[in-house]
């Protein structure tokens, strides 16, 4: 893919860079090897100020940099303005917290024999970080935010299709007053990525992205002995069961569903509804999925933008067409309109099987899975029947059946009468093919430190 900035709304190819050459790639290790020294010697005062500054500039710049957003991956201008005003509280919250989580934790010296014994927490050193579009800012932050903190520098390897966006991310935390190389943006390819990962100079690396992407990251960082973090894809479970709230669980629905315009690992993609309440749930979420509104995502009042890029449209609707040709229905949507842009339609699809795709594969687009199940168990069984494992949304008010959700749910996130989203504070990650490690919240910083030891006697 181009390192370009092409508009999902028409099609239209605005910008082009080319790739780093070898000899910028290397100045910029270079400068992140002096940035980790530099770093060190900084206090988390010094740094919490900077970070603070960062989240002034963030939101100082909200309307320019919501707007370049929406251009280079076609999210409504809506949302991208709570991108940026979410990154900036990711910034204040790491600038409030940081020294308290990464404070010497003590231990029992007694019981090992010393005067004094705690655990230090210690930066890494440079991180590469191999993030995706589909939320060009957020991703980016929730991993740079405690990275800095801890006073690991950044080295940011973006989608080939942000490239403006990584620029100025390049350019935010220099203008905040980090020391200089402490946040860089590498223009490369995919190609470029190993060689990257094998250098000495880094340290570690975090990926968001799919499971083949998170295994060939994971595999170059193993031959290195790298600490690698995975956030990889989802098919999250949307469970709806007889004592729900159901005007809530269908209005959430709709949302879980097409927040992004339907591209987000913990957008909930299979609707397991109990028989009780199947019927009702089919007819009302598939009329509001239906009444909702595409269009340009500059413009207010539209409620779904294209889909970031051709190739992401093709794939949606290749996943809808396989179902339909095996048996499938389609409630609503089903076939992309005749216009310019990579647009999907708001889709329901039913009556679905093992062999179908939709069934197995995370579906990045609006298009919604639903399922009848006749008690509580059926629907764990197929809440659980996907190799991944990332977010999962439960609805009901009965506390044994929310017990046996949290204690059984295959996630790294349950959240039951609620909506999967991400907070500074929580942890951020999945397991089986949704990858491992966490992000966010005390965890998320503690990731890319060394937990040195320390005794006493």
């Amino acid at each position: 893919m181009a390192i370009a900035t092409t508009n999902p709304a028409t099609g239209e190819m605005l910008k082009t860079f080319d790739p780093m050459g070898e000899k910028q790639i290397e100045e910029i290790l270079a400068n992140a090897a002096e940035a980790a020294a530099a770093l060190r010697a900084t206090t988390f005062d010094q740094r919490a100020a900077w970070m603070r500054e960062a989240a002034l500039l963030l939101e100082g710049e909200v309307v320019e940099v919501a707007r370049l957003v929406t251009l280079e991956m076609g999210k409504r201008i809506e949302e991208a303005k709570a991108e940026v005003a979410k990154c900036a509280s990711a910034c204040r919250y790491y600038a409030a917290h940081a020294e308290r989580f990464l404070a010497d934790m003590p231990a029992d010296a007694r019981a090992v024999g010393a005067r004094r014994a705690y655990t230090r927490f210690e930066p890494l050193g440079p991180v590469l970080a191999i993030m995706p579009w589909n939320f060009p800012l957020w991703q980016v932050m929730r991993f740079a935010a405690p990275a800095l903190m801890a006073g690991n520098p950044g080295l940011l390897k973006h989608a080939s299709n942000v490239p403006q966006t990584a620029l100025y991310l390049d350019e935010l935390f220099d203008r905040a007053g980090f020391p200089p190389g402490a946040f860089q943006t590498l223009l490369v390819g995919s190609d470029a990525v190993e060689n990257i990962l094998l250098d000495h100079r880094v340290r570690a690396a975090t990926l968001t992205g799919s499971a083949p992407a998170g295994r060939a990251v994971a595999a170059i960082a193993g031959r290195a002995l790298k600490k690698t973090v995975l956030e990889l894809g989802g098919s999250d479970p949307y469970v709806v069961m007889p004592s729900a709230d159901f005007d809530r669980a269908v209005s959430t629905a709709v949302r879980a569903r097409c927040q992004n315009n339907g591209q987000s690992c913990i957008a909930a993609k299979r609707f397991i509804v109990h028989g009780e309440v199947y019927d009702a749930f089919a007819r009302a979420f598939t009329d509001q999925m239906a009444n909702l509104v595409v269009g340009e995502p500059l413009d207010h009042g539209v409620d779904i933008g294209p889909l970031a890029t051709a190739q992401g449209r093709d794939e949606v609707a290749a996943q809808v067409d396989d179902a339909v040709a095996k048996g499938a229905t389609v409630l609503t949507g089903g076939r992309a309109p005749d216009r310019p842009g990579w647009y999907y339609p708001p889709t329901v699809v039913t009556d679905l099987t093992h062999d179908m795709r939709m069934y197995q594969e995370e579906v990045f687009g609006p298009v919604a899975g639903l399922y009848r199940v006749a008690s509580l168990d059926e629907a764990l069984e197929l809440a659980n029947t996907t190799s991944y494992g990332l977010g999962s949304n439960a609805w009901t008010n009965d506390p044994g059946e929310q017990r046996r959700f949290v204690s059984e749910l295959a996630a790294g996130q349950v959240f039951v009468n609620g909506m999967v989203t991400s907070h500074p504070e929580l942890p951020f990650g999945g397991v089986r093919d949704s990858g491992y490690g966490r992000e966010l919240s005390d965890l998320g910083i503690r990731e890319f430190c060394n937990a040195k030891a320390v005794w006493v006697g």
